[in-house]
């Protein structure tokens, strides 16, 4: 019988452990914290988005780095094997908005006691307070880092499998954080905290290019902005804003309206408020908080009656509620980032088994790796899918 040692009881080492552990392997989990999944019970704000229920297809255009390594992992086991997985283990899951797929009690906790149940009738010894110093210390004929990235450090995630990585002739890209908020030094920023916005489209810029564009929601913080769709603009721009460089936010508040679409509804709040103020006119067409923030930025008198509002004047309002532009200076840091870009570097791993190519006896699962994909259950879906290949792998010792 082969021998398997887990370093890591997140998600894709319990699932490497349970995969390894049924291929007949006897496996050990080692964790340093005291209980399994740690950051897990925090993912998706304690609901824990497990997986996307999307076609196989229509998976790799939400993966940032390196999909095509993911080929193998994800096709062999996909969104609908995790949920069969899991169903069959006893919980029941729902599916939402995106294809996003929760537990049905929407507790992160039962993933993990779904998870732990496996591992035990499996036969997988989990050892609790267990830190992996080197790799030397394991005696076992595979050994698969399964040690997460560098975010939510309070979780264990310290990067300790970059340095196993290394130790055995491995390179390791740079790791950074990423599906983060945004910061920005925009003076409008602190009076517009806490301000939600849905339905809008957002482009993210430098010199003309552009580096991202979406539609859906997103939030203004006290130093920046956050919200889902800030979150995967990040995972594009991130390291660019780390290095020093800096983007243009442009905001169109009103996607589903052209300009001349735009320009009519103008004229007509306008038109049945002839008697108003400027500021006291807009309350139709913004949410308070952003009120005086647009007439600030539009340079008109805001007490000036809207039926005396020049054309040029309305037209520059329109101009920025179709190009609200901000200008963001760096990421909020790994404290606040869901996962982590970089990682060890793919070409040194076959994609098949998640084995090195350096040292045949290790392997590698999840975020430890060079792969990171956007929000809505995809980077938990590479965790499993990573985690399933390299136990199945380790525990037949496949070449």
């Amino acid at each position: 019988m082969r021998t398997v040692a887990v370093i890591g009881g997140g998600a894709s080492g319990m699932m490497a452990a349970i995969a390894a552990a049924e291929e007949g392997a006897k496996v050990t989990l080692y964790e340093k914290n005291e209980k399994l999944g740690k950051k897990l019970y925090i993912t998706g704000k304690g609901r824990c988005n497990l997986t996307n229920a999307c076609e196989i297809a229509d998976f790799f255009p939400s993966i940032v780095s390196n999909g095509k390594f993911l080929y193998s992992a994800v096709y062999s086991f996909s969104g609908r094997d995790t949920c069969a997985f899991f169903e069959d283990a006893g919980l029941p899951l729902k599916t939402e908005r995106g294809n996003r797929v929760f537990p049905a009690s929407d507790k992160s906790s039962d993933v993990i006691k779904t998870l732990e149940k496996k591992l035990k009738e499996c036969g997988v010894k989990v050892c609790l307070h267990r830190e992996i110093h080197d790799l030397s210390d394991l005696s076992a004929d595979a050994v698969i880092i399964a040690t997460g990235g560098i975010t939510y450090p309070a979780t264990g995630s310290t990067g300790d499998g970059y340095r196993f990585a290394e130790e055995i002739g491995h390179t390791v890209r740079t790791p950074i954080p990423a599906l983060v908020p945004l910061l920005s030094d925009d003076p409008c920023i602190s009076r517009l905290e806490g301000l939600s916005l849905r339905n809008v489209g957002i482009r993210i810029e430098q010199g003309g290019k552009e580096y991202y564009s979406g539609f859906g929601e997103m939030l203004f913080t006290s130093d920046g902005v956050s919200g889902p769709l800030i979150l995967s603009a990040s995972s594009y721009i991130g390291r660019a804003l780390i290095e020093g460089e800096e983007f243009f936010l442009h905001i169109d508040l009103k996607p589903a309206l052209s300009e001349d679409m735009l320009d009519q509804r103008i004229l007509r709040d306008f038109g049945e408020q002839k008697n108003k103020e400027f500021k006291n006119a807009l309350g139709k067409l913004l949410p308070a908080s952003l009120i005086p923030v647009v007439i600030e930025k539009s340079g008109i008198d805001p007490y000036k009656q809207v039926n005396a509002v020049t054309k040029a004047e309305r037209e520059h309002l329109r101009k920025i509620l179709k190009d609200f532009v901000i200008r963001l200076t760096d990421t909020a840091g790994v404290k606040q980032a869901v996962i982590t870009n970089g990682g060890v570097k793919v070409d040194g791993i076959d994609p098949k088994t998640m084995r090195s190519k350096i040292r045949p006896d290790v392997y590698f699962a999840g975020e430890v790796l060079d792969v990171d994909a956007l929000t809505g259950g995809f980077n938990l879906q590479i965790a499993f899918s990573t985690g399933w290949a390299a136990g199945k792998a380790a525990a037949k010792g496949t070449k």
